[in-house]
């Protein structure tokens, strides 16, 4: 038996209980879980992880599980978003001193970012590939047959950006690193998911939601609480695509990577191994899984599975560390963790709140960007990691602390 860590609430709904001993709760985030845990086909209770913090439908950090439905916009437009990190062979005395030929090297190897211009004249989107090489063609070549049988259905889907940014990274949180362990092993972590086709999908779908609500009358406590009924056409299509989706986003992080451990031996000659230990978790998505003898579908928006044994990745921010966890499968949580330290506070606000110099500050260490532009990602933005780990004890054990020496963020 796992001791007791968390607090349990009853408003109204479907219990809801929460692993936030020690870290902060925003009061929205607070009523959103409340208006989700209304939802009558929500299985047992929700489970709310320490980084918990407003999100669309369904607040980020929650594992949301239900019976015969699925919430779009609980899983999110960033589907199969998650996180992949290896071990190498190298260590911290095999890499140059000044680091920022390697992260150059990384930024020409992944495509990354948005160019605000995109789509005017002949200028391309730096985020996206012009020309496609052979390892990303082949992997597009295990998805384009679904793909198309989706497009089919839903020719709406077919015009996204799909084969043009399967293996580059986007903007916002997403990232590349290059971090120490605590024996100053070296690892390569990435965060990423299905990019602009499957944000299209999860649009496209959270929409499709909302008019089903509307055409049977149905009302909601949030019209981001639009659902499927499991046995209708508009949820099997939502199953195919959004596990479509998911396979997408696993293999963006794959490509991303050997593009990263090729980066890499660019920079340091010296021969190494790359794959000594490897994780790929998602930490949005949704699946079928068993949980009190009952198959049910399990949401993870913004949390990672950890069942008995498995391994996890739980990142901070730019300038905190991370972690490579193995879970402890505690049901309670439907053998679940955080997925990352979580916000306090909106990408609107660390910008009016902090300045480059305080982002120079508190990255200092870590080669990356340092501008304006990142100010959003600032490590003051986001909870303290120490109490969000302090906060789940019960769920996982820390395997490897990482602290990061490059970063590359879109």
């Amino acid at each position: 038996m796992q001791p007791i860590n968390h607090n349990v609430i009853q408003d109204g709904g479907t219990p809801i209980r929460l692993w936030t001993k020690g870290v902060p709760v925003d009061p929205k985030a607070h009523d959103q879980l409340i208006k989700a845990s209304q939802m009558p086909f929500v299985y047992k209770w929700l489970a709310v992880m320490p980084d918990v913090h407003v999100g669309i439908g369904a607040t980020i950090g929650t594992v949301l599980p239900t019976k015969e439905a699925i919430i779009p916009a609980a899983v999110g437009v960033d589907i199969g978003c998650g996180m992949m990190a290896v071990q190498t062979t190298l260590t911290a005395d095999d890499l140059p001193d000044n680091l920022r030929g390697l992260r150059t090297e990384l930024e020409k190897a992944i495509p990354h970012g948005r160019s605000k211009t995109r789509g005017r004249g002949s200028r391309r989107d730096v985020g996206a590939w012009t020309n496609p090489d052979n390892s990303v063609k082949d992997s597009w070549g295990t998805l384009v047959d679904d793909f198309n049988y989706l497009t089919q259905k839903h020719p709406k889907l077919k015009n996204t950006n799909n084969l043009t940014h399967l293996g580059t990274l986007g903007t916002g949180n997403h990232f590349v690193e290059v971090c120490l362990d605590e024996t100053n092993q070296v690892w390569i972590m990435l965060h990423s998911g299905s990019r602009g086709v499957g944000n299209a999908i999860g649009r496209y779908f959270i929409e499709l939601a909302r008019e089903d609500m509307r055409k049977w009358f149905i009302n909601l406590p949030d019209k981001d609480l639009a659902y499927f009924a499991e046995g209708t056409e508009h949820f099997d299509d939502y199953w195919f695509a959004v596990g479509w989706a998911q396979r997408f986003a696993f293999k963006n992080r794959e490509i991303m990577m050997e593009k990263a451990i090729k980066a890499l031996r660019q920079i340091v000659t010296k021969p190494f191994d790359a794959a000594v230990k490897a994780v790929n978790c998602h930490h949005n998505y949704v699946d079928k899984e068993e949980h009190y003898g009952e198959e049910i579908f399990i949401t993870r928006k913004g949390a990672v599975r950890a069942r008995v044994g498995e391994y996890g990745i739980i990142p901070g921010s730019m300038g905190a560390k991370s972690f490579i966890v193995r879970g402890k499968g505690n049901e309670e949580s439907f053998c679940s963790c955080s997925h990352g330290a979580g916000r306090v506070m909106s990408r609107t606000q660390a910008k009016q709140e902090f300045t480059v110099a305080d982002q120079i500050a508190q990255t200092e260490g870590v080669e990356c960007r340092k501008d304006s532009d990142v100010i959003d990602e600032i490590p003051a933005a986001y909870k303290n990691i120490d109490d969000v780990m302090n906060a789940q004890s019960d769920l996982v054990e820390v395997v490897h602390t990482l602290r990061q020496v490059v970063c590359v963020k879109g």
